[in-house]
């Protein structure tokens, strides 16, 4: 018998299992011998639009350069984002997506006999780099399906090292407004750092939500995650950020690995945040075709949580596997949210008109034939 290599593992990993993405295209093609071309993908919560123009010459006239390693310190980017955001350099974390930075975090500050605290139906990756570290996990009960920041400010203890809040939240889509926020944040000790995650705000544009930059400077313990993957539209190249304090920056950066933001991330990165016409089209497009989804699950007398992400919720009041299972031999791909604790629902990325339209037609006949 071989050694069993995941009995010596930390007692915490023993506990993991591996995070699933959105089945990917290929994928079902090949588990259902189906055309790749006539599949559509609503599972990631990726940008239907593609990449901007201006993207694709920035990584076309970085090609050349692929012999070299990346700027292992961003300083382009970080830069740019400084000059966007009114911070200074020394405030900016760069990470392979917002997922690294999640990671950097819990690798600087969880160990045994710390914990982390964090909402029910919240981002996977909260309690997988919380365990990962060996850490425990105080997972606070959901109001609504969204966060019960009251609830989360009771659970922090003398043990608590970090805190993670999402606005708006996968894959629930709910939000909270500046004056929870402002409450939340007051009552938080000086020694947690609060992991304000935004990897969706830009879609909650002129909305009641908070802007976590705004609170920077009024708070030295905040630090907020954002990326470029949803609404700028380069989830494959997979760069995220950081904004905190510099003492918090410094720590990071610590522990952050060499060049973790290759070199093509890091041009199509400064090319896409001057590209304002771009971020202006996805959000557009997001909301007529949040829209549209919301009008369609009316019409099939559907229930769904309202959503500020670039996604929807909706409620089956049933077990949704069957329907996932009849949408996939349809070649229309969601994501089961069953591992969130939210087994009648499935998350439907908002993807082109055409997309969108497919996935309701065929949701329509599969409750017709169920």
């Amino acid at each position: 018998m071989s050694f069993d290599f995941l009995a010596a593992a930390l007692p915490s990993v023993q506990q993991l299992s591996p995070y699933v993405p959105g089945k990917p295209v290929e994928e079902l093609a090949r588990e259902l011998s189906l055309n790749p071309e006539d599949i559509v993908k609503l599972a990631s919560n990726e940008n239907p639009l593609g990449p901007s123009a201006s993207v694709c010459a920035a990584i076309a006239e970085a090609l050349p350069e692929l012999t070299r390693y990346p700027d292992g310190s961003g300083f382009a980017l970080k830069s740019k984002l400084a000059e966007h955001y009114a911070v200074e350099t020394g405030q900016v974390t760069l990470g392979n997506g917002s997922n690294d930075i999640l990671e950097l975090v819990a690798r600087a500050w969880l160990a045994p006999g710390r914990n982390a605290v964090f909402s029910a139906h919240a981002f996977a990756v909260y309690p997988i780099a919380t365990l990962a570290s060996g850490a425990e996990c105080r997972e606070v009960p959901a109001k609504d399906y969204g966060h019960d920041l009251d609830a989360m400010a009771a659970a922090i203890d003398s043990n608590t090292r970090v805190v993670f809040i999402a606005n708006p939240n996968n894959p629930t889509g709910t939000w909270f407004n500046q004056a929870t926020l402002n409450a939340f944040l007051s009552q938080v000790p000086e020694h947690v750092l609060v992991v304000l995650d935004e990897a969706y705000i830009e879609y909650a544009a002129d909305s009641n939500l908070p802007d976590g930059m705004d609170y920077l400077s009024r708070y030295p313990n905040l630090l907020v995650s954002r990326t470029f993957s949803k609404a700028y539209g380069l989830a494959a190249l997979r760069v995220g950020y950081a904004m905190s304090s510099k003492a918090i920056a410094d720590v990071l950066n610590r522990v952050r690995q060499p060049f973790n933001v290759n070199s093509l991330a890091l041009v199509a990165a400064c090319a896409a945040l001057d590209d304002a016409h771009y971020l202006e089209r996805s959000r557009e497009l997001n909301s007529q075709g949040m829209q549209q989804l919301e009008e369609g699950f009316k019409t099939l007398g559907l229930s769904w949580i309202p959503s500020r992400g670039n996604f929807i919720a909706v409620d089956f009041a049933q077990d949704a596997a069957p329907i996932n299972q009849a949408l996939l031999e349809q070649g229309v791909i969601v994501r089961p949210v069953a591992g969130y604790g939210m087994p009648n629902f499935l998350r439907v990325s908002i993807g082109t008109q055409a997309e969108n339209q497919r996935f309701l037609d065929v949701l329509t006949q599969v409750l017709q034939q169920a």
